[in-house]
């Protein structure tokens, strides 16, 4: 074959084709770069990390057959987490059970069951009398300042246990 019968690109061609494949290289060196400095920050792929806090139970009225338990769930990881629902050995007879109070229109509040409640990443939850809460079965006995045993099952965080406090409702606990 001649040089004449050869294909050779023209200059043109190469500059073209070198830009039409650097901008893909580009984008995914951008992107590597942003997932890079996402990871070493660690938010990537970090699994949720439970922290129960602050734990309350209502001291029962005498005949009250029920009363509730408070936390606060901080989640300081980079996945959401799920409670799933939370136990203990120490109240009455039942198994306690996650529950949502709801204001009426008549000044009085109804519950309502919850299967399961998220804990977003890096953020708190925080259990009260006017929204979520843990209803469980009083135990006779109980006094103010008594320390109750709790397990909080999440998810992907497993089981947590923690105390909780049993406080007069209405009592300043901080």
């Amino acid at each position: 074959m001649t040089e004449q019968g050869r294909w050779r690109p023209s200059r043109r061609r190469l500059t073209d084709t070198l830009l039409a494949a650097l901008a893909p290289v580009a984008v995914c060196g951008l992107a590597l770069g942003g997932l890079s400095t996402w990871t070493a920050y660690g938010n990537a792929g970090s699994p949720a990390r439970i922290k129960v806090t602050d734990g309350k139970v209502f001291l029962p009225s005498a005949g009250v057959l029920e009363t509730a338990a408070f936390f606060r769930v901080t989640n300081s990881g980079g996945s959401a987490d799920r409670l799933l629902k939370v136990t203990t050995a120490e109240a009455g007879a039942g198994s306690p059970r996650l529950s949502r109070h709801l204001m009426t229109g008549t000044n009085s509040a109804s519950a309502r069951p919850v299967g399961s409640v998220t804990v977003p990443a890096g953020e708190s939850l925080d259990m009260s009398p006017n929204g979520l809460d843990v209803i469980l079965p009083a135990k006779q006995g109980w006094r103010s300042g008594d320390l109750v045993a709790f397990t909080l099952h999440f998810e992907h965080g497993g089981a947590v246990r923690t105390l909780a406090v049993v406080v007069r409702p209405g009592q300043d606990t901080t």
